[in-house]
């Protein structure tokens, strides 16, 4: 005889919610246990909730399944971008943009010339991760040389990854926020660009005053050594830049993410054998290995010691994890319950807008950038048709709450990612995310004074009662006690 299931009640839901942050905050912050096993043991909370509503293991063990599925197109991008990092460190690229870099950027605009040089090239490119990769490496090399603290470039860096992450019509998380919303790929950019303009220039403007205050005090000494470094170790020249080039120019012209990564990251091993004096095999074996020098600068061994599909092996473990969290929430029914609760709530623009950054949070902190966007536009997205909302504010909103809050969360895909790459932790670079963080202030100001919130005609029909709400509020009234999870 097969358990009645039903949606999570309020407590056992807070218990979820308060555990996960119990876990995570007790195993990292004071016992020092890895991130890994914080998550692992999270799956078992869940699951004996889970257990609890009527939901057997075998259910439970596909809706994880399930989650970590979701995430395998990320899983697949990190294992390319470690491919490629490694490579175009090994063949030159990387060390002639840092040299280059070194030789043209004034230190004084440096910060601000770091955030505009990745959001150039995640707009082209529409991808952070490989914008942070490569162009964002670089960016920490030279912003080390100049004496500027590393959270803060790392800052910079990440903030001009994710404008192009947000904007740019050849990013997946781009393209799959306007289907979930039901938004033309145009109209929904369109929408963006009256919360991300103002939120890059007046970040822009903020980089550009701190690198008044934090260039080193011209002392340029570090950046000397620098160079004279790299042309010891590497062949540093122009045709350097052409993998780059050649990577940029395909991703333009909307060739596909993943194959087009992995021919840059060969590339990047034909240029290691041609003009650095690697082996073919030795360059081969970076793709999987990443690069190896000991130049005797230790902050560029560490920022060029890196690379590889071994690289990523940690990273995507955790992701993992985290897609499992999220997919066994989804499958007990703990984000539709979310969703139950935060659509009662939010009664008017600016609530709706906080509630649909919420749920895009929530869904970083139990998976990432994509479990993420799914959450913000399907707990929240009929609760703007009931209030004739446009649903281009919502795909505005999906885009702040779930892409822009990626790289806030340390086990997210983002935030892992980026704290690997670019060797600053997360909760050290978070303070300088501007854009980000612009983002979602503009976004909430904009929904409590009613700017650039568009409306629909009132629909003829009730609209489609949000998925899980009426299944809560018939768990409400019919449910059984609830024991020690209830409040």
């Amino acid at each position: 005889m097969q358990t009645e299931k039903r949606l999570p009640t309020l407590g056992e839901t807070l218990f979820v919610l308060i555990g996960f942050g119990l876990i995570m905050t007790t195993f990292i912050l004071k016992f020092d246990i890895s991130i890994h096993l914080a998550l692992l043991t999270t799956w078992f909370l869940i699951i004996i909730v889970g257990l609890k509503i009527g939901y057997n293991y075998k259910e439970m063990q596909q809706g994880l399944l399930n989650g970590v599925s979701d995430g395998l197109e990320a899983v697949l991008v990190l294992l390319s971008v470690g491919a490629l990092i490694g490579t175009w460190i090994s063949g030159g690229v990387v060390p002639s943009i840092i040299y280059y870099g070194l030789a043209i950027i004034d230190p004084n605009i440096f910060l601000m010339a770091a955030f505009i040089i990745c959001t150039v090239t995640s707009i082209a490119t529409g991808t952070s991760f490989g914008s942070a990769g490569t162009a964002g490496i670089a960016m920490m090399a030279i912003g080390a040389s100049f004496g500027f603290p590393l959270p803060l470039v790392a800052g910079a860096v990440i903030s001009g990854c994710y404008v192009g992450d947000k904007l740019s019509p050849l990013s997946d998380t781009t393209v799959m926020t306007a289907s979930l919303s039901k938004v033309d790929l145009i109209d929904h950019i369109k929408s963006m660009l009256t919360v991300s303009l103002p939120a890059w220039i007046i970040a822009a403007a903020l980089f550009l005053v701190t690198g008044f205050f934090f260039n080193g005090n011209g002392d340029l000494s570090a950046a000397t050594t620098t160079m004279a470094s790299l042309t010891e170790y590497f062949s540093i020249s122009w045709y350097m830049l052409i993998p780059a080039a050649v990577v940029i120019g395909l991703l333009a012209f909307k060739m596909p993410s993943i194959p087009v990564i992995l021919f840059g990251a060969f590339l990047g091993t034909i240029w290691a054998y041609l003009f650095q004096g690697a082996t073919f095999l030795q360059a081969f074996n970076v793709m999987y290995a990443g690069n190896s020098i000991e130049s005797g600068v230790a902050f560029i061994d560490n920022l060029l010691n890196r690379g590889g599909i071994v690289f990523m092996l940690d990273v995507i473990a955790l992701i993992i994890f985290a897609l499992g969290v999220g997919g066994l929430m989804e499958k007990i029914g703990v984000l539709r319950a979310i969703g139950g609760y935060l659509a009662k709530w939010a009664n008017n623009p600016g609530k709706t807008t906080v509630s649909t950054i919420l749920a895009g949070f929530l869904g970083n902190l139990f998976g990432g950038a994509y479990v993420s966007i799914i959450t913000a536009s399907k707990i929240t997205g009929d609760n703007y048709d009931r209030q004739n909302i446009d649903r281009r504010v919502l795909s505005r909103n999906t885009e702040a709450g779930g892409t822009v809050t990626t790289p806030m969360v340390p086990w997210s895909d983002g935030g892992v990612f980026m704290a690997a790459a670019l060797g600053v932790s997360t909760m050290s670079y978070l303070p300088f995310l501007w854009f980000n963080l612009l983002v979602l202030l503009i976004s909430v100001i904009y929904g409590f004074t009613n700017k650039f919130i568009w409306y629909t005609k009132s629909n003829e029909s009730e609209p489609e009662e949000i998925e899980g709400l009426e299944e809560l509020n018939r768990t409400k009234e019919h449910r059984t006690p609830v024991g020690s999870y209830s409040k």
